[in-house]
């Protein structure tokens, strides 16, 4: 999954963004207000993380203006003011939740999860194809009762591909939700990927579950069981 970071303190943003990549999210960041728009404009986004205390507009001001224009992404506010009256004025502004500073970096994954899972496709925190499940709390899959050792990166294409089972996922869908801006759409990368989930979720006697749809992308399902 792909996330906003709105952060203008430099260090702090790496190092939030560094441990959110860890956990397989893939992170953009910007530095204020305005950055923070145009990327949303840019990009597609499953979450955006605000900072309240912002050059210039502040992040209230912010959420108010991507609601404006009509962005429905859930925004999680974080901030060191944690008085009742700036909570409400977060959740005024349009903000999901609202999270203060310092905060617990567990914490912050959970609610995280906890916004991602509103969406009707995400309710269930355990998705099964086939004998497939991907447990998207403990970022774990399982191919029956056997553990499959995956990278970050790894995991995190099999849950994208997984929240959309049985439907071709294209190149440019993968990109958008499981890379970050850094991503070059000339690479093969994603390609390479596939072919490692392949090699992995694929042991002996075991059914194939992910295939290719030439020219189109790729799909997860068992069987013939595409939409």
């Amino acid at each position: 999954m792909r996330l906003l970071l709105v952060e203008d303190e430099r260090d702090a943003a790496q190092m939030l963004a560094k441990g959110l990549r860890e956990h397989s999210y893939a992170v953009d960041l910007a530095e204020d207000g305005p950055a923070a728009v145009r990327k949303v404009h840019e990009n597609t986004y499953d979450l955006i993380l605000l900072d309240v205390m912002l050059p210039g507009k502040d992040g209230f001001a912010v959420c108010q203006d991507l609601r404006r224009l009509g962005q429905t992404t859930p925004v999680l506010m974080l901030t060191a003011r944690d008085a009742v009256e700036f909570r409400i004025s977060g959740l005024d502004a349009g903000a999901d939740d609202y999270l203060c500073k310092p905060f617990d970096f567990q914490e912050l994954l959970a609610r995280i999860r906890a916004l991602l899972r509103r969406g009707p496709a995400l309710q269930n925190p355990v998705l099964r194809i086939a004998d497939l499940s991907i447990d998207t709390h403990g970022h774990t899959a399982r191919r029956g009762e056997r553990l499959i050792d995956l990278t970050a990166k790894e995991y995190a294409l099999l849950e994208y591909l997984g929240r959309h089972a049985g439907r071709v996922i294209g190149r440019a869908e993968i990109s958008a939700h499981v890379w970050d801006e850094d991503y070059d759409p000339f690479s093969n990368l994603i390609e390479v990927y596939v072919q490692r989930l392949r090699r992995k979720l694929e042991g002996a006697g075991e059914a194939p579950l992910i295939r290719t749809r030439r020219g189109e992308g790729y799909v997860l399902a068992e069987g013939n069981d595409v939409l």
